[in-house]
């Protein structure tokens, strides 16, 4: 019997995808957002394309302040923006 696949739904694309092709974005219990690549740190979590679009999606539909129910700085989306493209070239 083949093993079940977890299935996300990505906040900008609204698209159902396996889960290890999506990147987690995570809020920790501190209340610090950032990407998780690997999927394994504490705190609740959002999931979105490896894409820059999806995120400006996300961005734009407010998606990620609703998850977390919490206001996101600008600042954040910039991060966030600047560790994808990072996590990108390893």
């Amino acid at each position: 019997m083949p093993k079940k696949i977890p299935m996300r739904q990505c906040l900008g694309c609204r698209e159902m995808k396996p889960k290890g092709e999506l990147i987690r974005v995570v809020r920790s219990p501190a209340g610090e957002i950032s990407l998780d690549f690997k999927g394994k740190k504490p705190g609740r979590g959002a999931y979105v394309c490896p894409n820059p679009q999806c995120l400006a999606r996300a961005k734009k539909a407010r998606s990620l302040e609703r998850a977390f129910s919490a206001p996101i700085a600008p600042e954040v989306y910039e991060a966030l923006e600047e560790q994808m493209k990072a996590g990108e070239a390893q």
